[in-house]
């Protein structure tokens, strides 16, 4: 039962540590894909700064009428130089390049 149950009054400190690609597994945190939320939040980062005038890292496609074109293009490409940084409730963390992802 819940009574029953150990209070625990004092939390041991965790030290947030990186947790480094091993082997095969470059992705230990979360799916070996970009979710919908991490491509949306690359695609606007990269279409703004294209916007404001940084170069483009692929030659620009000619069906390409926006800067969210040339943006989605690049990440298709993965010739975006962006890394993800996904955090486990803990505290640890795992910064992963976009070439890493599937």
């Amino acid at each position: 039962m819940i009574q029953e149950r150990e209070v625990i009054e004092i939390d041991p400190m965790h030290e947030p540590k990186e947790m480094l690609p091993t082997g095969k597994v470059k992705v230990q945190i979360g799916p070996p894909t970009l979710t919908r939320f991490e491509k949306a939040r690359i695609m606007g980062a990269r279409a703004l700064q294209l916007s404001l005038g940084a170069p483009p890292f692929i030659p620009i496609p000619k069906n390409a009428r926006t800067s969210l074109d040339i943006a989605m293009e690049e990440l298709e490409q993965k010739a975006i130089p962006i890394t993800v940084r996904r955090v486990l409730p803990n505290g640890d963390y795992q910064n992963i390049p976009v070439e890493y992802f599937d």
